[in-house]
């Protein structure tokens, strides 16, 4: 293999408020359609609630209120893809999801700096397929909760 060879990442392409997000495939355990969520006292708003998923109970986010983006019902397209990273499993709930590529290095690049200081700072990259705009999600910002209840104080 020789150094101008790069690898490219698979992804899980979601769909969000009109806006095509990617998760890496190696955090997705598995995707599910939306059904029962049962909510949970106190949390904060972007958590809907727990879900019962293959014997294990899950916490449900939803990524529209995570983005600050409103709130809609549950639909047949809808669907919780279910995360492990850093040790800890989360469903995410998004408006939908059902396609998974591939996204090599050279597609990728940086959020520009003045996106990544307002509402960027859950993406890791953003990546050019074609003619589509793909935003790859940063999962450690995604999931650091502390940040997001500091700022609701």
């Amino acid at each position: 293999m020789t150094a101008s060879q790069s690898f490219d990442s698979t992804f899980i392409l979601c769909e969000l408020a009109g806006t095509t997000y990617a998760i890496r495939s190696q955090a997705v355990r598995q995707m599910e359609m939306v059904e029962q969520i049962t909510p949970v006292p106190n949390a904060p708003d972007f958590v809907e609630g727990v879900v019962f998923s293959r014997g294990q109970v899950v916490p449900a986010i939803s990524l529209r209120r995570r983005f600050g983006f409103e709130p809609r019902p549950h639909d047949l397209k809808s669907r919780l893809i279910v995360i492990s990273h850093a040790n800890r499993i989360v469903g995410l709930l998004v408006d939908g999801a059902r396609e998974f590529i591939s996204i090599s290095e050279e597609q990728q690049q940086d959020p520009p700096e003045a996106l990544a200081a307002m509402s960027g700072r859950y993406l890791q990259a953003i990546a050019r397929v074609n003619e589509r705009l793909i935003l790859i999600l940063d999962l450690e910002a995604v999931l650091n909760f502390s940040a997001s209840l500091d700022e609701a104080v």
